[in-house]
C-alpha cells in the first residue's frame, strides 16, 4: 500500500518530532472515507520514527506495535538522561517502566515527573495513570531465596504495570521443597509461573513438574563462587528436564515479567 504520511525530524538535538500533518490529513480522509481502514491506518501510524534526544532515542509508538510502551534500561545512564527520559516518554504514554535504578536517580526524576514512584526492592522506577484498570489474573512469581527477591520483584512489577494481578510466593526453594508444596493450590491456579532462583537454579525444574502451565526460569547471580555469577543457575534451568520451561538471562526479572504478560494476554 502507499505510504500516506512522512514525518520530519528537525535535528539530532530536538526534543521533539513534527509530523506532515497534509500527508497525515489524507491518511484520515481516506480512512474517513473507507478507502484506508482502520488496521491499515495503525499498522502504517506504528512505523512512524521516534523522538530523537541526541543521547536517545525514544519509540512512542512501541506500544502501538507492541502493546507496551518503550522500557528504559537505567544503568549506564546518568540521572539527568534518564531524568529526561522519563518525562518524554510520560508525555506520550500513561505508563513507564526504568529497571535496575538507585533511589539518587529517582530524585532526578521526580522534579521533572511527579507521579513517578519509586520502588526500592525492584530498584527501579514507575509512572501508571491507569491504577484503576481492571487487572488480570493467571501470574504467579516464585523466589527460590530471599536473596532472589530484588529481580523476583522485578518482574511482579513489570507484569503489573502490564494490567496484571500478581500472586507471590517467596524463599520457597528446593533446600526446603516442603515450603513450596504448601502452596501447590495457588501454584496450580496460575496460568504462567515465573520461577527466580540463584545458587544451582533446580527451582524451575521442580515447580514445572507440579504444574500443566508454562514456566518462566530466570537464574540469578545469587551463589558462591563456583555460581559463576549465576551461570551455573542458567545451565541448569537450560538443561531443564521437565518439558515447559523458558529461559531468560541472569537477573532478568524485567524480561521474565514481560514474556509472563504476554501469555497471560
Amino acid at each position: 500500500m502507499e505510504r500516506v504520511f512522512s514525518v520530519i525530524i528537525r535535528s539530532p538535538s530536538s526534543k521533539g518530532i513534527e509530523i506532515d500533518t497534509e500527508r497525515l490529513s489524507q491518511l484520515l480522509a481516506r480512512v474517513k472515507s473507507g478507502e484506508v481502514s482502520v488496521d491499515d491506518a495503525l499498522a502504517q501510524l506504528a512505523n512512524l520514527p521516534y523522538e530523537d534526544l541526541g543521547f536517545a532515542k525514544l519509540d512512542h509508538h512501541r506500544a502501538l506495535r507492541r502493546g507496551f510502551p518503550e522500557v528504559v534500561f537505567g544503568p549506564g545512564k546518568t540521572a539527568e538522561q534518564v531524568a529526561t527520559i522519563v518525562e518524554r516518554l510520560a508525555s506520550h504514554a500513561d505508563k513507564v517502566l526504568v529497571t535496575k535504578v538507585a533511589e539518587e536517580c529517582f530524585n532526578a526524576v521526580r522534579q521533572h515527573t511527579p507521579d513517578a514512584e519509586y520502588h526500592p526492592i525492584a530498584r527501579a522506577i514507575t509512572v501508571n495513570r491507569a491504577k484503576d484498570a481492571p487487572r488480570r489474573r493467571g501470574i504467579m512469581v516464585l523466589s527460590g531465596g530471599t536473596a532472589d527477591i530484588t529481580v523476583a520483584e522485578e518482574a511482579a512489577l513489570t507484569a503489573e504495570l502490564m494490567g496484571n494481578q500478581v500472586e507471590r510466593s517467596y524463599d520457597v526453594g528446593v533446600a526446603g521443597v516442603h515450603r513450596l508444596l504448601d502452596h501447590l493450590p495457588r501454584l496450580r491456579q496460575a496460568k504462567v509461573v515465573v520461577v527466580v532462583a540463584g545458587m544451582e537454579g533446580a527451582l524451575p525444574s521442580v515447580a514445572s513438574g507440579l504444574v500443566a502451565v508454562p514456566v518462566i526460569a530466570v537464574p540469578t547471580s545469587v551463589g558462591y563462587g563456583a555460581s559463576f555469577g549465576g551461570l551455573a543457575a542458567l545451565l541448569t534451568m537450560l538443561n531443564s528436564c521437565s518439558a515447559g520451561v523458558s529461559v531468560v538471562n541472569i537477573d532478568n526479572g524485567f524480561g521474565a515479567g514481560y514474556l509472563a504478560a504476554l501469555i497471560n494476554r
